[in-house]
C-alpha cells in the first residue's frame, strides 16, 4: 500500500514517520521551504532530530503533486484555521481535496485528520473529491475520518501510544482505515459509528479543555481583584479527591485556541447559540492583556506611577511550555499591551524559530536577555529556559505570571 500524507506539519510529519515503518509513504506539502528543510533533515517544529528524519524510510518528501499519482491512500493533515471573525477557514482543506481529486482512482481511500466541525468531511470535502475525480464517494472510493491527537512538545505521548478514533460510512472503508492505523497505533483504534460522531468527538475534546481552563482563568481574574493568590486557592481546593487539576494560563495554539470556534460555528448554523463555549473563548482571549496589566500595575506601584521606558523581559513566546509552536500564541498580546504602555520590552524564547516569529509577528526576539530588567513576565515556562534563567528569575524583585 502506497500512502500519501498531505501536509507535513505538527500532525503530518509524525504520521508520515510512523507509517513509513510499515508502508511506502509519500510526504507532500505545498510549502517548498518546509520540503527543502525536511529533505535536509531539519524539522523546524523541533519534534524530530536530524538523525530521526534522515533515518525514516519515507519514500519521498515533495511539493510536486504529480508524485501522488501512484498512491492508493491519501491522509489529509492540513491546517484548519479560522478567519478574523472566528469563522472556519477551509481553504487549505478544500485545496488539498482538489489536489487529491486529480489522482483519485477506484478503490482508493481518503482519510481526513484535520479538525473540523461535524459534517465537514461529507458535506464540504467529499463534493470536491467527486467533482475533480469524477468518482462517487463510497461507491468508487472510500472516505473516512480519523481525528489527530498529536500533542506538540510532549515526548511522553508519541503518536503510536494514543488511541485513534476511526470512522467511515462503509464497512469496507472502516476495514481499510483500521488496517492502516492498527499497523502503527499500539494503543489500538476506536470505531466511531459515523464520520460525524468522530468529527464531533474531536471538537468536544478540545472544547472541554478550553472551557475548563477558562474557569481557572476567570478565577485568576476574580481573585486578583480580591488580592488572593489563585494558585494557593487551587492548591487548597485540589486536596479534594475529585477536584480537576486544571490551571490558569494563556490559551493559544490550534487545538484549544481555535477548534472550539468550529463547533460553535456549526451549532449557530443549525440555530443554537453555544453560550458556554463562546463564554469560555471570551475569557481565554483576554488573558494576555490581563498578564500585561498585572505587570503595568506592579511597575506603577514600584515606581510611583512613572513607568515610561522601564525595561521588561517576557520569558517565552510559544503558545505553551516546552514546545516550539507559535501558532495563535497569546504572548503577542502581552507584548503589544506592554509596548503600548510605553515600556521597553524584550522577548526571549530559545525554542521558537526567531526568523518565523519576525516574519509572522513583526517581532525581533532577543538572542540573550540583557539584565537588569525592571520587571520580568513569565509568559511560557519552558523547562530549558527556567533552568538557564533560574537564578536571575528566581531572585528578581518584580516577576509576574498568571
Amino acid at each position: 500500500m502506497k500512502i500519501a500524507v498531505v501536509g507535513l506539519g505538527y500532525v503530518g510529519l509524525p504520521l508520515a514517520m510512523a507509517l513509513s515503518q510499515k508502508f511506502t509513504v509519500v510526504g507532500y506539502d505545498i510549502d517548498e521551504q518546509r520540503v527543502v528543510e525536511l529533505n535536509e533533515g531539519l524539522d523546524s517544529t523541533n519534534e524530530f532530530s536530524s538523525a530521526e528524519i534522515k533515518g525514516a524510510p519515507i519514500s519521498v518528501i515533495t511539493n510536486d503533486d504529480k508524485l501522488l499519482q501512484d498512491c492508493v491512500a491519501f491522509i489529509v493533515t492540513v491546517p484548519t484555521p479560522i478567519t478574523k471573525d472566528n469563522t472556519p477557514d477551509l481553504s487549505y482543506l478544500l485545496a488539498a481535496s482538489a489536489t487529491i481529486g486529480k489522482y483519485l482512482k477506484r478503490e482508493d481511500l481518503v482519510v481526513y485528520e484535520s479538525t473540523v466541525y461535524p459534517g465537514c468531511t461529507e458535506e464540504d470535502c467529499a463534493p470536491v473529491l467527486e467533482r475533480v475525480s469524477g468518482l462517487q464517494t463510497d461507491k468508487d472510493f472510500y472516505l473516512g475520518y480519523s481525528p489527530e491527537r498529536i500533542n506538540p512538545g510532549d515526548k511522553s505521548k508519541p503518536l503510536v501510544s494514543i488511541q485513534k478514533i476511526i470512522a467511515s460510512k462503509t464497512s469496507e472503508g472502516r476495514a481499510l482505515i483500521k488496517h492502516v492505523y492498527e499497523s502503527i497505533i499500539t494503543a489500538g483504534v476506536y470505531e466511531a459509528p459515523s464520520i460525524k460522531v468522530a468529527e464531533a468527538a474531536k471538537a468536544v475534546e478540545n472544547a472541554q479543555r478550553d472551557i475548563n481552563i477558562s474557569f481557572m482563568n476567570e478565577l485568576a481574574l476574580m481573585f486578583y481583584k480580591m488580592n488572593i493568590d489563585v494558585h494557593e486557592v487551587l492548591k487548597a481546593a485540589g486536596t479534594k479527591w475529585n477536584f480537576l487539576p486544571f490551571k490558569p494560563g494563556l490559551v493559544g495554539g490550534h487545538c484549544i485556541g481555535v477548534d472550539p470556534h468550529y463547533l460553535a460555528w456549526k451549532a449557530m448554523q443549525v440555530g443554537y447559540i453555544p453560550k458556554v463555549i463562546l463564554s469560555g473563548r471570551e475569557v481565554n482571549e483576554q488573558m494576555g492583556i490581563f498578564l500585561a496589566e498585572k505587570m503595568i500595575a506592579a511597575l506603577a506601584q514600584k515606581f510611583g506611577g512613572e513607568i515610561k521606558a522601564k525595561r521588561v523581559l517576557i520569558l517565552g513566546f510559544a503558545f505553551k511550555p516546552n514546545c516550539a509552536d507559535t501558532r495563535n500564541t497569546k504572548v503577542i498580546d502581552v507584548y503589544h499591551s506592554l509596548v503600548k504602555a510605553g515600556l521597553l520590552v524584550d522577548v526571549y524564547d530559545p525554542l521558537v524559530d526567531a526568523k518565523k516569529v519576525s516574519v509572522e509577528f513583526g517581532l525581533q526576539l532577543t538572542v540573550q536577555p540583557l539584565y537588569p530588567y525592571d520587571g520580568i513576565v513569565l509568559a511560557v515556562p519552558h523547562q530549558i529556559m527556567l533552568e538557564a534563567e533560574d537564578s536571575a528569575f528566581a531572585s528578581h524583585e518584580l516577576k509576574i505570571s498568571i
